[in-house]
């Protein structure tokens, strides 16, 4: 089931050509980003995930850290928001995730935090329980709060919690920027089937490099 589908020497030529795939729904939603109205969402990139002692580890979840970071600390240096999920459960807000999983993340577990690699400067970290995180958070007032139209959506796993979240945002308004090596999953089925749902009706894929050069091109005040 699980697989490196994405591997430090492969993401790059794997996402570009699962972006031309997707190129006629990308053609018939064209939307532009607008880095000052958009926020930068990490979701549930902790170690229950990213550590390869856990039976949940996601292997190629690896490439996509310092993919997260480098833009994390570009919205960070223009002053935009950045915000990390920690999946956080307890027996009584677990819900249907207790009897899915069966093996919760508790607040007490070493393996709930959030790596180090992306323990960043400045950034709002939000408890969540559910794959939405905007389900009982405070991800939306956040967002409203700051301005916010526009949310790129990254970490783990694509096909759960990220694209859960997606969805969640589009429903209320916010147009999505879905990082194609931004997240990542199991496997590549997985990760495909939630790409070629998205990018029909809910959010547009991108490359983390695109969105990369709108801010270095801000930051370079160009």
């Amino acid at each position: 089931m699980k697989s490196y589908y994405f591997t430090h020497e492969t993401i790059s030529n794997k996402s570009l050509e699962m972006l031309q795939k997707l190129e006629k729904s990308i053609r018939l939603h064209k939307i532009n980003f607008i880095p000052k109205q958009s926020a930068l969402l990490v979701l549930d990139m902790q170690r229950f995930f990213l550590d390869e002692c856990s039976h949940a580890y996601i292997p190629s979840a690896l490439p996509i850290i310092p993919k997260i970071k480098r833009l994390a600390d570009a919205f960070n240096e223009i002053n935009l928001p950045v915000i990390l999920t920690r999946h956080i459960n307890s027996k009584e807000d677990a819900k249907l995730m207790a009897q899915w999983w069966k093996d919760l993340i508790s607040e007490k577990d070493n393996l709930s935090e959030i790596i180090p690699e992306l323990n960043l400067p400045n950034s709002i970290v939000i408890r969540k329980t559910q794959y939405d995180g905007f389900y009982q958070t405070p991800l939306e007032n956040i967002l409203r709060e700051n301005g916010i139209s526009q949310l790129i959506i990254t970490g783990v796993m694509t096909h759960l919690c990220c694209e859960t979240t997606a969805r969640s945002a589009f429903i209320r308004g916010f147009t999505v920027f879905f990082p194609i090596d931004g997240t990542a999953t199991y496997n590549e089925n997985f990760h495909w089937a939630t790409l070629l749902n998205l990018s029909h009706g809910f959010a547009i894929p991108v490359l983390m490099k695109e969105l990369q050069h709108y801010l270095d091109a801000i930051r370079s005040g160009h």
